[in-house]
């Protein structure tokens, strides 16, 4: 049996400095943004700074996910680690997500019938205050979101409340402006229906995971193909790709040799086809002749 060894840091712990100072601006500013929507009345503000909320809760579950990631690598037990908190916070974000724009578009149908007299200043300020503060977040977490599915739980909920804030501009300017009072549920609808579509994709992918699905990248019928294709190969089977958490993408195989090759060699030539036209640099295989090959097959998972 051979194989070959990849990283051991996630992306995501890659990067978990910016996801701190994310955390931090978003925690500040939730609480101004709240408050003041609950002063002035502001469904726009509400919804704005709920989902202020669940940027704390996803930034603090995606950090919590990598503390428990690097602990449990250092406990012999769990081979794998913890490694898959990761994905299960980047679906509690997805499930979040969906709770704020479910609310948000509820309270905003009642609100049609007899909107609310909401002041337009207060609601301009703080809403260029959230943008400022997302603008920053967004930045922060822009690059790790591209590496890691977790940071990007964190990203697309960032990325929700940057527009929202433009949203909650546009309705205190409108109110301020024009006294138009159908500004202020207009605008909440909006949010929520923004933000669904882009929940129901991150959560997709989070399950894709924790389904333990081969990456969307890679083609495990060509994978198959070309590991067969090796000099000494006679036969591939037992395959399985799949992704331990994002950055981190592990694979399996039997290989079938002929009798007398040399085996170093196959295992050299099969790790480096994985790693190099694959990125699969974690790779674990177990050449087999003979009977252990025919036993093998036989086993139906």
């Amino acid at each position: 049996m051979g194989h070959g060894h990849g990283h051991v840091t996630s992306a995501s712990g890659r990067h978990a400095g910016r996801l701190v100072a994310t955390f931090v601006i978003t925690a500040s500013f939730m609480v101004v943004e709240i408050a003041t929507g609950v002063a002035t009345g502001s469904l726009a503000l509400l919804s704005d700074g709920a989902h202020m909320v669940t940027d704390v809760l996803g930034v603090g579950l995606a950090l919590a996910a990598i503390l428990a990631a690097r602990r449990a690598h250092r406990q012999p037990g769990r081979t794998f680690g913890l490694y898959r908190a990761e994905v299960l916070a980047a679906l509690a974000n997805a499930v979040l997500l969906f709770g704020v724009a479910a609310y948000v578009l509820y309270e905003a149908v009642t609100r049609f019938s007899s909107p609310p007299d909401v002041p337009g200043t207060p609601v301009v300020v703080v809403s260029l205050l959230g943008l400022a503060a997302n603008v920053v977040a967004f930045v922060l977490l822009r690059e790790g979101a591209a590496e890691s599915l977790n940071l990007r739980g964190a990203y697309l909920e960032v990325v929700a409340d940057m527009v929202g804030s433009v949203g909650v501009l546009v309705s205190g300017l409108v109110t301020l402006v024009f006294g138009w009072r159908y500004a202020d549920p207009v605008i909440g609808v909006a949010i929520g229906v923004f933000v669904l579509p882009r929940t129901w994709t991150l959560a997709k992918r989070s399950l894709r995971i924790l389904f333990q699905h081969a990456p969307e990248r890679v083609d495990v019928a060509a994978l198959t193909g070309a590991l067969g294709r090796l000099p000494g190969v006679g036969e591939v089977h037992d395959v399985h790709v799949w992704t331990l958490t994002s950055g981190m993408e592990v694979a399996s195989a039997h290989l079938t040799v002929d009798p007398g090759c040399d085996q170093s060699a196959i295992l050299a030539a099969a790790r480096a086809l994985l790693a190099e036209e694959y990125q699969l640099e974690h790779a674990t295989l177990q050449v087999e002749t003979g009977v252990a090959a025919v036993s093998c097959r036989q086993l139906h998972w």
